[in-house]
């Protein structure tokens, strides 16, 4: 499903990170591809209220505490400043969905990176 929010189609998803040779790029790709689902998934969901986002925040977040390991694996891992990448990427898209209020570490409560 293509996305239909501008804002979000236009957005360079983890360009930091890309940025940075740390971070092997096959493996930040499918960091993005986590972004692109949750967009997807707030698309198709509608998600009603900040629970309901919250809920698919969750889902993604398992995605990237899977992640960690291939980053691990490539020599990589998320650390610190990868953790502030991805928790704004976040943020990006809750407020890109019109979730203004969202709490930024409520977004990504479940992770493990």
């Amino acid at each position: 499903m293509p996305i239909t929010n501008q804002q979000v189609a236009a957005h360079a998803f983890l360009r930091q990170m890309y940025d940075d040779s740390y971070f092997p790029d096959h493996v930040v790709d499918k960091g993005k591809a986590i972004l692109l689902r949750l967009c997807e998934r707030i698309e198709a969901e509608h998600p009603a209220d900040l629970e309901g986002l919250y809920a698919l925040t969750q889902a993604a977040t398992e995605e990237f505490n899977l992640l960690d390991s291939e980053f691990v694996a490539a020599g990589s891992e998320i650390e610190t400043v990868a953790r502030e990448w991805i928790c704004d990427e976040f943020c990006f898209v809750a407020s890109a969905y019109e979730f203004t209020e969202a709490d930024a570490e409520e977004l990504t409560a479940g992770r493990d990176w």
